[in-house]
């Protein structure tokens, strides 16, 4: 199977329509059934959500509360809703159809969830649908690309499934919690690597199978679709964050800005200077290890208008590299940094190169630091703010892939492709600006406005309940080593207080949070296909990529560029300006 092959299977330039005004259009379909919740709809929340699993069996739910199975003993009924408190002495509340009058509070409760194979199979067939009509815009071969897209979605999401295994995918917090004696602790997003592994195999070793797949075999069209997706859940993370953490959004703001500008150039000059890459391997490149990975090799491709191969390679070598990272960094945050554990939150945001590979260290590290820092200095971190720390400097740097791709669109119309003497016109500007980054841009900016007046509403309330929290838990603590009658009293009439004020803050605020509550769950509702999306890319790049013509392309090279960039001075100076504006900015104690 040739490079030039599979280069135009992914343009998919034979239709009425392009790949990127496809994905553009595609991804605002599924982004707008996903605003259903507002509406009281949930339209896509039968959609399959795989977590991490040890028993297969509770491996996959519906990404909606409202058709998961849910048990318990009713504990208040308030009209068709009903509050149950599960065996953990958990509660959470239900609304049912029908008649209510036979209920009483006290008595058990059970209902049926959507069975995980069904919830699987509507995930595939909405998926098939929604691109079987892209297919015909492409006026492929329908039958050949349904039956390709049917293999394909099965065989990635089998890779996503065992990349969920407990064993492969349980964080640090999460291993005592499934009781295994260890994990590799690679998140979920090992099932990106599986993809590409068994896409590897197949495309290299068993070509007559690759063959039936070729028609569905369209990397680009699936990334770029899943990047308009990305970019309504980095809106409401956007919106969350602004409300949350001023302090550690505009830190943040400004580390990625630093980092980004000294990343992207030495990267750039490493792969043109000494490894002679040409400006169309170079600059994806350099987005890729030094933005976003592969959001940003397949925008800044785009922009360049560089083959498709070229961001594929380089998407392929980011997850591979993400792996590796999640293993070494956590754990020299946690040996190094555990005094500084906002520095080390901001590190894992500017040094890991995909979105769930940043957050899931972000999250390790949070657990490792906590724990280390009760083991050195007796200090009690409250949990969560290392993560978000991760998490808001990462979303900065999403939000940068749509800056850096019309810069670059602007800078190879005016300066790298332009004739001598002429002059770059706005047409030119626009026919190499990536379409698919516009449906990103959108849906970040919409669902940022849709959750600007809740969050906004809400950002003192969630100070106060921030410091009531850390109060609330202080007390408790001090009650837990008291003996002193009289001192527990007071400390109880105390804890009484914040727990009233805790109580009057959410009765007040109830509104607002119950907004950005049906906002989260749009959200997540079209983050499903968006990860679905994304596993396609990878089993399918896996497909399309022969080891003989990558060998030739350079991809020993292109892996030694990365791997010296990488280790060589991005990860230290992604450290050195996390320090620069995280030194000394420590998370509340409990």
């Amino acid at each position: 199977m040739s490079q030039e092959s599979a280069h135009s299977r992914v343009e998919g330039g034979r239709g009425w329509i392009s790949e990127d005004w496809l994905a553009l259009i595609l991804g605002l379909v599924i982004f707008a059934i996903s605003l259903g919740p507002f509406n009281g709809m949930d339209f896509l929340g039968w959609g399959a959500k795989t977590g991490v699993w040890v028993d297969p069996a509770k491996a996959i739910i519906t990404v909606s509360a409202k058709y998961q199975g849910v048990e318990g003993e009713i504990t208040k009924i308030a009209g068709q809703k009903l509050t149950l408190k599960n065996k953990a002495g958990k509660e959470s509340t239900v609304t049912i159809e029908g008649d209510v009058s036979s209920l009483q509070i006290g008595q058990p409760y059970k209902k049926p969830g959507m069975a995980p194979i069904v919830s699987v199979c509507l995930t595939y067939l909405f998926a098939l649908v929604i691109m079987t009509l892209g297919a015909i815009a492409l006026r492929a071969n329908v039958p050949k690309f349904m039956l390709g897209f049917t293999l394909i979605f099965w065989l990635s999401y089998l890779c996503w499934f065992m990349g969920s295994w407990g064993y492969i995918a349980a964080s640090k917090a999460e291993v005592a919690k499934f009781g295994l004696p260890w994990s590799l602790s690679m998140s979920g997003e090992s099932g990106f690597i599986l993809a590409l592994i068994l896409g590897l195999v197949i495309g290299n070793f068993f070509p007559g199978f690759a063959g039936i797949m070729k028609e569905a075999t369209r990397p680009e069209l699936y990334i770029k679709t899943g990047i308009v997706i990305l970019g309504a859940s980095l809106g409401i993370k956007a919106a969350g964050a602004f409300g949350l953490a001023s302090n550690i959004m505009f830190r943040g703001f400004c580390a990625i800005v630093e980092a980004y500008l000294i990343y992207w150039a030495v990267v750039y000059y490493i792969s043109r200077k000494y490894f002679k890459f040409s400006r169309e391997w170079a600059a994806p490149l350099a987005s890729g290890i030094s933005i976003c990975g592969v959001s940003a090799a397949i925008a800044t491709g785009g922009a360049i208008r560089s083959r498709p191969i070229v961001p594929i390679m380089v998407s392929s070598l980011v997850v591979l590299f993400v792996a590796i990272e999640m293993v070494i960094l956590p754990l020299l945050a946690k040996f190094y940094l555990w005094s500084e554990p906002l520095v080390a939150g901001a590190w894992m945001g500017l040094a890991v190169k995909s979105d769930g590979g940043a957050i899931a260290s972000g999250a390790i590290t949070d657990a490792l630091i906590r724990a280390q820092a009760l083991d050195m200095a007796n200090i009690k971190y409250a949990e969560g703010w290392i993560s978000m720390t991760a998490t808001t400097v990462k979303m900065f740097i999403d939000i940068f892939i749509g800056i850096w791709a019309f810069l670059l669109a602007y800078i190879w119309a005016a300066k790298i492709d332009a004739k001598p003497g002429q002059k770059v016109s706005a047409g030119e500007i626009w026919r190499r600006f990536p379409k698919f980054v516009i449906g990103y841009i959108l849906t970040f900016v919409i669902f940022l406005a849709i959750c600007w007046p809740a969050v906004k509403a809400l950002g003192p309330a969630d100070k106060e309940m921030e410091e009531l929290k850390a109060k609330a838990i202080s007390i408790e603590t001090k009650i837990k080593a008291t003996t002193d009658t009289t001192a527990l009293a007071v400390l109880k009439s105390d804890l009484d207080g914040v727990k009233a004020q805790q109580q009057a803050n959410n009765a007040k605020f109830k509104e607002p949070r119950g907004f950005l509550s049906v906002a989260q769950t749009a959200s997540n509702q079209s983050d499903i296909f968006r990860g679905l999306f994304f596993l396609l890319c990878f089993f399918a790049i896996g497909l399309v990529s022969n080891f003989k013509k990558l060998m030739q392309e350079g991809l020993g090279k292109l892996a030694a560029v990365y791997c010296i960039s990488l280790f060589g001075f991005i990860i230290w100076i992604g450290l050195f300006i996390s320090w620069i504006f995280f030194h000394g900015v420590k998370p509340p104690t409990i």
